[in-house]
């Protein structure tokens, strides 16, 4: 069984001030490219990490000029939600986005924690399951979102999570999980995105964990500048398991696509963000203004009922599906 894994495509209709490119179109010969390479190489199934749209709710017609090329692909697309993906973070609020229309347009099929999909081929059965983004993940025991349950009867299982799984601890207030405290997986393979820079394909006594890292550059963080866009080829098989990355050839080089001088201007933004959000803690109750970061503080307080804490979460998700010109972290 063969198999082709894209992840943080972030599909929007503007383009990024920090880009010197036309976003829309620089995006739409890259995804054409990883579908022909899907085709060409007869894999049975294109795999999305997730954060396929940047906002849930995206002008259809921009959806639908990138419908068209998934559509060219031969092979089912399987997808799992990420943050970017629904409302609030919230991942019951799918069915009212744009990637859950993609789903019922059988443009792609989302994966559903507990609705895994099995793939057989030469005799070798494949589970592939998912985990989308919620407001507990990398914060709660990592078995319920890393940790698969082989509900097929399968031979390999394949497990896609939009999560921060990295190599190296991150600091203090960022939700993540590091790799080495997951290898005792139940998964031979776990497929992650969301953490734009990658780790590549890392291997322990036959289990893999692989982030290609974004098939887009959204942000101005200078490890964008000399990173390349990639996706993984895989292959399953009664022998084993081989995954190979692949540059996607059409991707320019980071200097030629994003703009120096805004990134370093930005660098002095935050410094003067950060020295005035620093005067407002001192001063009020706030401990953050972010909307995403208010959400994640709410989701992880231990000492308030779980049924309040919902409600909260459910009335600042309803808050932020009326925004029209928001942004979503």
């Amino acid at each position: 069984m063969k198999f082709l894994y894209v992840t943080d495509t972030h599909i929007r209709g503007t383009t990024p001030k920090n880009r010197l490119d036309v976003y829309v179109d620089t995006l739409k010969a890259k995804l054409e490219e990883v579908v022909e390479l899907a085709n060409r190489e007869q894999v049975d199934v294109l795999l999305h990490g997730g954060d396929v749209f940047d906002r849930p709710d995206l002008a259809p017609n921009v959806v639908g000029q990138f419908a068209k090329i998934f559509m060219k692909a031969a092979m089912p697309t399987y997808v799992v939600a990420g943050n970017h993906d629904t409302f609030g973070h919230n991942p019951e609020t799918i069915s009212r986005t744009m990637l859950g229309l993609m789903d019922s347009f059988g443009v792609m099929k989302i994966i559903h924690p507990g609705q895994p999909v099995l793939v057989e081929k030469n005799g070798v059965k494949v589970q592939i399951s998912g985990q989308p983004y919620h407001y507990d993940l990398d914060q709660r025991d990592p078995k319920l979102d890393y940790y698969p349950v082989n509900e097929t009867e399968a031979d390999v299982l394949v497990h896609i999570v939009h999560s921060m799984l990295v190599e190296k601890a991150l600091p203090e207030g960022i939700p993540h999980t590091l790799i080495d405290h997951i290898w005792g997986t139940t998964a031979d393979i776990i497929l992650t995105g969301h953490f734009h820079s990658g780790f590549g394909i890392k291997e322990r006594n036959g289990k893999y964990m692989c982030n290609p890292g974004a098939l887009s550059r959204v942000n101005n963080h200078w490890t964008e500048i000399s990173r390349m866009p990639k996706v993984v080829l895989g292959t399953i098989s009664s022998q084993g398991i081989s995954l190979e990355e692949r540059e996607v050839t059409v991707a320019q080089k980071g200097e030629e696509v994003l703009d120096r001088s805004f990134l370093e201007k930005a660098v002095h933004q935050e410094e003067r963000l950060h020295s005035f959000v620093q005067q407002v803690k001192e001063t009020s109750q706030f401990q953050t203004l972010n909307m995403s970061a208010i959400i994640q503080d709410i989701a992880s307080l231990k000492n308030v009922e779980e049924n309040v804490k919902q409600e909260a979460l459910r009335r600042m998700t309803k808050v932020e599906e009326g925004w029209k010109d928001g942004e979503y972290g």
